[in-house]
């Protein structure tokens, strides 16, 4: 789904916090009716078998200018999305084959199983819970030994169970929370980063990416500035050097 932090996913009755803790070209857009498109990056990713091409694993948040998804304190009503943003985040959750989450966000994001049933939701917003209802889950808990819906527990290691789903035929994964996310990036799993920057410094918190023992090299393959002044920034792994 889209950036937790952001707001698009979170019910409106529950606070804004969060525990510490395609194509061949793709556009470059830089405003509205103004774009230069690049071609696709490569990534390191190995066909799964001849012909087809591994899906990516994708981490998708919105964060602050300097690099934060929540304050010290959790919280992340900074990043509230308005309702182009909303858009543009249920587009992309579309997109995606199946959502990898820890036990917190599963349970914050149950809501939307029944979410529209419930009076007083936007347009937007029932799209969206249409959307999750449907879209496969995959959840890493030790504790959990049952989830609702369209969703499963993971009964092998973060790693295994990422390896069998990229090797599988389908659109592409992404993983949602800070500690999860933490796992698979210091884990070397991530293909894809997307960044929803919003236009706030909180100097201190939880940080989008985690202490890392070697630098990751990225592509920027797009970006985009919303009228609420959020800038989205999509890099992908760059290409091993040689």
């Amino acid at each position: 789904m889209r950036p937790y932090n952001a707001g698009a996913s979170l019910p409106r009755d529950r606070p804004r916090r969060i525990d510490p803790v395609v194509s061949d070209r793709t556009a470059i857009v830089t405003g509205e009716g103004s774009a230069v498109r690049l071609p696709r990056i490569p990534t390191t990713s190995p066909p799964a078998s001849a012909g087809s091409q591994m899906r990516n694993l994708i981490f998708s948040m919105g964060v602050s200018v300097d690099g934060f998804v929540a304050g010290s304190d959790g919280e992340i009503d900074w990043s509230a999305p308005d309702e182009e943003l909303h858009r543009f985040h249920n587009r992309m959750t579309r997109e995606i084959g199946v959502h990898l989450c820890g036990r917190r966000l599963y349970e914050t994001m149950v809501y939307w199983e029944t979410a529209d049933t419930r009076p007083g939701q936007s347009d937007f917003e029932l799209e969206f819970a249409r959307i999750w209802q449907e879209l496969p889950k995959l959840v890493f808990s030790t504790t959990l030994d049952r989830v609702e819906g369209n969703a499963r527990l993971a009964t092998a290691g973060l790693a295994d169970e990422v390896a069998r789903l990229k090797a599988e035929p389908g659109a592409d994964i992404e993983v949602g929370g800070p500690s999860l996310a933490a796992q698979c990036i210091q884990l070397g799993l991530v293909d894809e980063f997307r960044l929803f920057v919003s236009p706030v410094v909180l100097g201190g918190g939880t940080p989008y990416f985690p202490p890392l023992a070697q630098p990751i090299d990225l592509e920027l393959v797009e970006t985009r500035t919303f009228a609420g002044r959020v800038v989205y920034l999509r890099y992908l792994r760059a290409p091993a050097r040689t």
